[in-house]
Parts: C-alpha cells; structure tokens; sequence
C-alpha cells in the first residue's frame, strides 16, 4: 500500500511538471508536441478548444486500446496519469513565464515534458496516447520507451509543419530530442550498470575479492582458446559505474595481464539489482 501511494505520488507530481511544459513553454511559444498533447494543441490554435478537455476525451477512446494489451495495474496507473494529465493542464492554463528567447523556452519545455513523462514511466505508468504506443513496442519489440516515444511524437510533430511553420517545427524537434534523453534519464536512475568480463589465471583470487570486498556475484563461464585449444574460466560479473574503479583495483593486484572488457548494461534484473516482474 505504501508504494501504491507512492507511486501515485509520482504520478501526480510527474503530471503536473507535464502540465508546466506545455502551459509555460510550449503554447506561449507557438511550439508543437508529440502525441496526443500534439494534437490538442494543434487543436488548440486552431479552434482554442481546451487542451485539458480534448486531452480527457481522446486518451479515452485510446485507453479502450491500451486496456486489451497492458496489464492491470499499467491501465490503472495511466487512468490516474491521464486524469491527473488533465486536471493540471487546466489549472494551469492561466499561468505564464515571460521569455522572449525561443532556444531556451524549447531546452525547458523538453526538460519539463521529459522529467514529467518519466516520472510517471518510471513507476510503471502512461500518459496514454503514443506512450502506450511506445509501452507496446518496447513489450513486443523491445525498443526502448523513451526512443520509441520520440519516434512515434515526431510523426505528430510534423503534421503540425502548416499550422506552426518550419522555425517553430525546429524547436519543437529539439524540445521532443531534448525531452527523450531526459525521460531516458528519469526511466534508466542515476546509477547505470557495467558488465565486466575477464579472463585470467588468477581467476580464483579475482572472483573472491569480488565477493568478499565488493559482495558482488560472479559467474564463472568455461570457454577455451581458439588457436591454443586451452580451456578457460571467463568471469562475469555485472556492477554499478562507480564500481568500475574498485573492480579494477582488485583485477590489477591479482593479475597485470588479465584480459578485461567492460559494456554498457541497460537493463538489469535479478537478486541484488532489478525485480523482473516490476
């Protein structure tokens, strides 16, 4: 119960910095969105009709979608998300942030949208619109969330080129890239993981450092040499960034000529990291 009340939170604050981006940045500037936001502000210029109401009325016929292929509690969470959504692009509506320089009201608005977007994303959440769209191809597809979202926000974007022209177009390109690594921030944490394989001869006294100094898990993989035929142990191990350095220390006291490489991780799940069902 906790973490549901939590994660509404989440929901509520991540809504409400959505509502800032477009009420304080997006529609004073005549900028276009992704999405359905995109579209109630095309709307918008075009007939003034409330983006709060017509935001309201088209995730719902868009929920109908989402409900027959995201589980439960991604459904229930975006119901709060897109009601929430709404009730603040409306309170909102009136408020202002006077600045005449176009770059930076389209740096914040990406900003904005992106930490907002991602912060109910992060809790397992939608906005609905191409978010689900986005949710959809990362289930199926395994693209990533916050890509998939730009590549399905840019195709709105663009329908708008004749109502906002081309210059206003631009800004709303960086605003949507800027808002994608943002919401990649918000959704990977603050604290990537590596992936570090190494081989050695000294494996034995690498891997037990590991566990005793870092409590860290190491997998041992048998594999051999190609051209000499000798079997090898490789270890895997998978750590945070700032471990990096400590992992080093231990590889060089242990062995100076031991084979090491280290990736990037985008996601991961298990005992001491991610839950998998989360």
């Amino acid at each position: 119960m906790t973490k549901m009340i939590t994660d509404i939170l989440f929901i509520a604050a991540g809504a409400f910095i959505f509502a800032l981006a477009v009420n304080l940045f997006v529609i004073p500037n005549d900028f276009g969105e992704g999405g359905v936001t995109g579209v109630t502000i095309i709307l918008y210029y075009l007939f003034h009709w409330s983006p709060s109401i017509v935001n309201l009325i088209i995730n719902s016929f868009l929920l109908i979608v989402g409900y027959r292929f995201l589980d439960k509690k991604t459904i229930i969470y975006t119901v709060l998300a897109v009601a929430f959504n709404s009730l603040f692009l409306h309170l909102t509506q009136g408020w202002s942030l006077h600045s005449d320089e176009k770059t930076v009201n389209a740096l914040f608005a990406g900003v904005f949208a992106g930490v907002g977007i991602g912060m109910i994303v992060r809790v397992g959440g939608t906005t609905a619109g191409t978010v689900i769209l986005a949710r959809l191809a990362n289930k199926y597809l395994d693209w990533s969330i916050s890509y998939g979202l730009l590549f399905f926000d840019l195709i709105v974007a663009f329908s708008s080129l004749f109502i906002i022209g081309p210059e206003n177009l631009m800004f709303t390109i960086v605003l949507l890239y800027v808002g994608t690594k943002v919401m990649d921030f918000i959704i990977e944490g603050l604290n990537p993981k590596k992936a570090v394989m190494i081989i050695s001869k000294h494996q034995h006294a690498i891997a037990e450092q590991v566990n005793r100094v870092m409590d860290r898990g190491v997998t041992v993989l048998s594999g051999h040499g190609f051209y000499t035929k000798e079997a090898k142990e490789v270890l895997y191990i998978v750590i945070s960034k700032q471990e990096v350095s400590q992992l080093k220390k231990i590889v060089k006291e242990a062995d100076k000529d031991a084979f090491v490489t280290i990736h990037d991780v985008r996601d991961v799940f298990g005992e001491g990291f991610v839950d998998i069902s989360k």
